[in-house]
């Protein structure tokens, strides 16, 4: 491909899929500020919403695997036209759902939006095939996306509130979502599939099933703790079942041809630090988000810790966050081509450890609580940019789509 073709592909490609994640980070957090509203207009109580949580992470953990492997055989940019299409009907569901099951059917369905950045990545990193930077140029182009997600994110933040102060009817706030999600099909529908070789593919339908065992009875081990305490047993009854089915589950897919989670490919050595790093990106992601939320809101003279700060004062925290993520989202490209890839991983997950670990001392106010998640931010938006990019890079022929989507399944269950 000619320097001229590379920069078309920049400039048309990643441009495009700029838009495409704005709209991701847009809906992924859209709903958090208003859940309570929703709660309120479905009439269910706010245990009831721990439900979307545990059907939606149960949807992008089961999803992503299948549909990069799918993938890999039919174009990425047509599995990623047909994921958008899935959400886009999902989210007008969510918009006009008037009781809690069928928004919950709705809310589980909108989990396929967590294929949208591997497919995005695998399509970026195939488009420049031929060029000798191809590496390279793959994590600046995810750089530039992932802080177009997290500048979704930022957006919703401030939407979310100001269309439930204008709009009377939910259905209208819901509809906001809706919106954006139809004009990211229409974004994708031009995009071509061009440099994609068809690759064989068989669904594993045994592993996926296996796959989906696996997952239910973790996620209701810890449905089971929030409804049951951690004095029952059947919390710990799920979990043992569900961590003890993924020895007989590895066996199934090493002796696979087409396995849906191929391991042989996740142990190789350029492999397995991406996949795993992935998991432990989870962890921090919602370690930075939900917790962080409800221990600023916790009153310290009542439970003896917390900041004791009313829902307004928070977000700063959060935006602030967010703003750290995109700004290392932004950088990262430009600092790994500087110090290499792998020292811009290390040095990111330096800079979680350290915020979080600034954090385990200095927690006691508002200014010391937000400069910590500063680095943290600075480091999991470089992260988030790296991993899928590196996992792309690490791939074997025709398997770009299944690597990166796996970092999505690992980031997913880790979070």
């Amino acid at each position: 491909m000619s320097d001229s073709s590379n920069a078309r592909v920049a400039l048309g490609l990643v441009g495009a899929l700029v838009f495409v994640e704005f709209i991701s980070g847009f809906l992924q957090n859209y709903y958090m500020p208003v859940i309570a509203d929703i709660g309120r207009y479905l009439n269910v109580n706010d245990a009831d919403l721990n439900w979307l949580e545990a059907a939606q992470f149960l949807m992008s953990a089961l999803c992503v695997p299948p549909l990069s492997k799918l993938a890999d055989f039919i174009g990425h940019r047509r599995m990623l036209f047909w994921a958008a299409i899935v959400v886009a009907a999902a989210t007008w569901g969510i918009a006009f759902s008037t009781s809690f099951g069928v928004y919950l059917s709705f809310w589980a369905i909108q989990g396929v939006l967590a294929v949208w950045l591997p497919l995005e990545v695998a399509l970026i990193f195939l488009r420049s095939a031929g060029d000798p930077d191809q590496a390279d140029n793959t994590r600046k182009a995810t750089g530039t996306i992932v802080a177009a997600l997290m500048g979704g994110a930022i957006a919703a933040a401030i939407a979310s509130p100001a269309a439930s102060a204008i709009f009377d009817d939910m259905r209208m706030v819901l509809a906001v979502p809706a919106v954006l999600a139809t004009i990211a099909v229409l974004i994708i529908w031009p995009m071509s599939d061009a440099g994609h070789v068809p690759q064989p593919a068989k669904l594993d339908l045994p592993g996926l099933a296996m796959l989906a065992g696996i997952l239910i009875l973790v996620s209701l081990s810890l449905t089971l703790i929030r409804l049951l305490g951690y004095a029952s047993p059947w919390p710990w009854i799920s979990l043992t079942a569900g961590l003890t089915l993924i020895i007989p589950f590895t066996k199934f897919e090493l002796g696979r041809d087409e396995p849906i989670v191929d391991f042989r490919v996740m142990a190789a050595r350029a492999m397995w630090p991406v996949q795993l790093t992935s998991l432990l990106l989870g962890i921090t992601l919602v370690s930075a988000a939900i917790p962080l939320s409800t221990y600023a809101q916790t009153d310290p003279h009542e439970y003896g810790f917390g900041l004791g700060l009313e829902p307004a004062y928070v977000g700063p925290i959060l935006l602030g966050y967010a703003f750290a993520m995109l700004i290392g989202a932004t950088i990262f490209g430009e600092i790994s081509s500087v110090v290499g890839p792998r020292n811009c991983l290390i040095g990111a997950m330096l800079l979680v450890a350290g915020g979080y670990g600034a954090m385990t001392f200095y927690h006691d106010s508002f200014l010391s609580v937000a400069f910590s998640m500063t680095p943290v931010g600075f480091g999991s938006g470089a992260m988030l940019a790296a991993i899928p990019a590196a996992a792309a890079a690490a791939a074997p022929a025709g398997g770009t789509g299944i690597a990166t989507g796996l970092t999505g399944m690992t980031r997913t269950i880790g979070g």
